[in-house]
């Protein structure tokens, strides 16, 4: 499991918790990740809800997948303006959507950290990297595999 830590005060935006997404930020502080899936039709939801997107049912469970999550870049962009206060530290800022290799169907939106800019492309294989951002919040990033 790679962890990166920040020494200095974190300046962005900390995701919020609410009632569908509390248990995926719960087990992201715990440098882990939990995915919503439908009890009656089986298949994955993400991002959380409170029904399933695909057949309706309110009957919905969470998956920890754990720590060791991998899937390849299925798209991405690259800023270089900052998007928010706080970013202006981190340009160019790679956004990538991943196809998470342990769900079928699902894609995570994260940051793509550590890389040079012409190192990204589509199809290049990432895993998941938390970056404690507080003393109880963890945010999930995406790192290319070497």
């Amino acid at each position: 499991m790679s962890i990166e830590k920040t020494s200095s005060k974190y300046e962005k935006p900390i995701p919020l918790k609410t009632i569908d997404n509390k248990p995926y930020w719960d087990a992201a502080d715990q440098h882990e990740l939990a995915i919503q899936s439908c009890e009656d039709c089986k298949r994955a939801i993400h991002p959380p809800g409170p029904a399933c997107p695909h057949c309706g049912s309110p009957t919905i469970e969470w998956i920890n997948y754990g720590s060791d999550v991998t899937g390849t870049i299925y798209s991405f962009v690259m800023t270089y303006v900052p998007m928010l206060p706080g970013f202006q530290h981190d340009l160019p800022t790679i956004i990538a959507q991943v196809e998470v290799d342990q769900m079928e169907g699902v894609r995570i939106t994260a940051n793509l950290i550590n890389a040079a800019p012409e190192e990204v492309a589509i199809g290049k294989a990432v895993k998941m990297t938390w970056i404690d951002i507080t003393e109880d919040r963890a945010l999930p990033q995406w790192a290319l595999m070497k």
